[in-house]
């Protein structure tokens, strides 16, 4: 017996739970929503952990719209008093710990966030919510790396592609997959899922290629890249991914999945020389910025591709991404020019140097 629709159209959100807002994709996110829906109110949830900052929050469309709460995702009670005491009728969830690197050399915290923390959200929804649920949400965003990886001629992943993670990080975040889905098949909860490539725009912690290669490259430090770099990304700009999951909470269907890629794939060592292209251009040194690119000792299990196949998100709900990679870049480092405050702030993070150098200074030593 079905306990809703099989298609909801035009999704009316009033309250909307935001996991992970004060992070990368989830803070661009709090901004996309406080424009689109102009009468509800975004309730953020966030630990703030090193890659969450409330510097991202600031400046909001709307700030009398949004309640930020610090906490923890996998306090089950702290969740339940908020769907409780707020009016919640969607949940879109954001956090997670989302660096491969930080997994292979210390995966608990992935596990513990991103695998106890989804469990705790799905269940205190499912408490909370009831089984009157024809007017709730719960939307989870993943990734395409639970997918593996592809070779340089094999199709793109698509929402049928058997699940093959290889990293810490992604056998977490596939493993949050399969309880999402667990629930909207044993508890009838009406969930959605995205899983999108890589993401890359404003606020983004610097941590990630691009930031990293960004305020690297404006501080005259060595621009370090894996290997040979010649891994393929389908890269995608963080406003066309906030628009994805906006129609796929509010018009997908229920139980489904979504994938959602920019359609800019190249190599690594081509992304980051068109990052030093664009710096050479906006503020050039007495040297080309590419003098600074030096190759380190790969990472382990380093996936060679991946590769969104995007069909179905197009085909249902209209979305095809806007940002073509040259353009997305060059508002990116552009963005990091005109925001030296937040790049300050993002550089003075507590522990960064000290990954830094454990992470990219032992693969130096080792090549």
């Amino acid at each position: 017996m079905d306990f809703f629709p099989t298609m909801q159209l035009g999704l009316i959100m009033k309250n909307i739970l935001v996991t992970g807002g004060a992070g990368f994709i989830g803070s661009n996110f709090v901004r996309y929503l406080l424009k689109a829906e102009q009468n509800a109110h975004v309730y953020n949830l966030d630990a703030l952990t090193y890659a969450g900052s409330l510097e991202n929050l600031r400046n909001l469309p709307d700030d009398s719209r949004h309640t930020f709460i610090e906490g923890n995702i996998c306090n089950l009670e702290l969740i339940q008093t908020l769907l409780h005491n707020y009016p919640i009728d969607s949940i879109v969830h954001f956090a997670a710990e989302s660096h491969v690197d930080r997994s292979i050399l210390g995966p608990a915290p992935f596990m513990q966030t991103n695998v106890l923390g989804t469990f705790t959200l799905l269940e205190a929804a499912r408490q909370v919510w009831g089984r009157e649920r024809s007017d709730k949400r719960f939307h989870h965003v993943s990734t395409d790396e639970v997918f593996g990886s592809l070779s340089a001629h094999e199709a793109a992943f698509t929402e049928s592609t058997p699940y093959d993670p290889r990293s810490p990080y992604s056998a977490s975040k596939a493993s949050s997959d399969h309880l999402v889905r667990a629930y909207f098949h044993t508890y009838q909860l009406p969930v959605t899922i995205t899983n999108c490539s890589n993401n890359y725009g404003a606020y983004q912690f610097p941590e990630k290629l691009i930031p990293l290669m960004i305020m690297n490259a404006l501080q005259g430090k060595p621009l370090p890249v894996y290997g040979d770099g010649l891994q393929i990304r389908d890269w995608l700009y963080v406003e066309d991914h906030c628009e994805a999951i906006y129609l796929a909470l509010t018009k997908g269907t229920r139980g489904e999945t979504y994938n959602v890629g920019g359609n800019n794939q190249l190599t690594n060592i081509e992304l980051v020389k068109k990052i030093c292209e664009i710096l050479d251009e906006l503020q050039p040194m007495q040297k080309p910025y590419a003098s600074f690119i030096e190759h380190v000792t790969d990472r382990p299990g380093h996936d060679s591709r991946y590769a969104m196949d995007s069909t179905k998100i197009k085909n249902e709900l209209g979305w095809t991404p806007s940002y073509t990679i040259e353009r997305g870049l060059r508002e990116t480092v552009e963005w990091h020019l005109s925001n030296s405050a937040w790049v300050k702030s993002g550089l003075a993070r507590a522990g960064y140097d000290d990954w830094l150098d454990t992470n990219y200074q032992r693969r130096k030593e080792e090549l």
